[in-house]
């Protein structure tokens, strides 16, 4: 029998899936699911709190291995890839040194000739900081809090991330904002209306990559 979630705040089916441990697949699959958070959401990386997900049985496996022996498994699923895109401007942040810190754990990374940084986070993970060693500027990702591209939290957020965006992600129409939006739409080529319709929620979403 399925268990129902409510979601909260920094929540995924990534999320839960590890946390349930029960494939992302299984429970995106789950039949209860397709008229309710997957008819809602294009993608299981972004939901929205209050959403309802159905969560089904854990299914057991069961291996035989010969006793007196050591033996190791590995759980499938167990690190998701992030891949962040860094510019200057116009132009890739490209090969430069950065400190990678994912929920306090720290190790070193170089961005790629095309400003890309790819990282194995395991799914459960709440905040990357990403701190320039030439330059000096930190950047910080929560991982899960991107609400939906239908909400206006979810397109300041994303806006904020492409770094057209410095205000609060609150839901609020500002004229920080409204800026915000005329500027996107000036670089995509579209309309200068400082309103959100659909053509710019499709290029916003091809943008920010979700």
């Amino acid at each position: 029998m399925a268990t129902k979630h409510i979601v909260q705040q920094g929540e995924c089916i990534s999320r839960l899936a590890y946390e349930y441990g029960v494939p992302l697949e299984r429970i995106w699959s789950e039949p209860l699911n397709d008229q309710g958070v997957k008819k809602l959401r294009k993608s299981p990386y972004v939901l929205k709190p209050g959403d309802e997900v159905w969560i089904p049985e854990k299914r057991v496996k069961e291996v035989t291995k010969q006793a007196g022996q050591r033996h190791r498994f590995r759980r499938k699923g167990s690190s998701e890839k992030v891949v962040l895109k860094f510019m200057r401007g116009d132009e890739m942040r490209a090969n430069e040194q950065c400190v990678v810190e994912v929920d306090g754990k720290r190790s070193e990374k170089t961005t790629t000739g095309g400003g890309l940084l790819e990282l194995d986070i395991v799914p459960n993970a709440k905040i990357v900081k990403i701190a320039f060693v030439k330059e000096g500027d930190v950047h910080e990702f929560e991982l899960g809090g991107l609400d939906p591209i239908t909400e206006e939290t979810g397109i300041q957020a994303r806006l904020r991330n492409l770094g057209l965006y410095r205000g609060p992600v609150d839901g609020t129409m500002s004229k920080e904002y409204a800026e915000a939006i005329k500027l996107f739409q000036e670089r995509n080529k579209l309309a200068q209306t400082g309103k959100v319709d659909g053509a710019f929620r499709t290029a916003l979403e091809s943008a920010h990559g979700v």
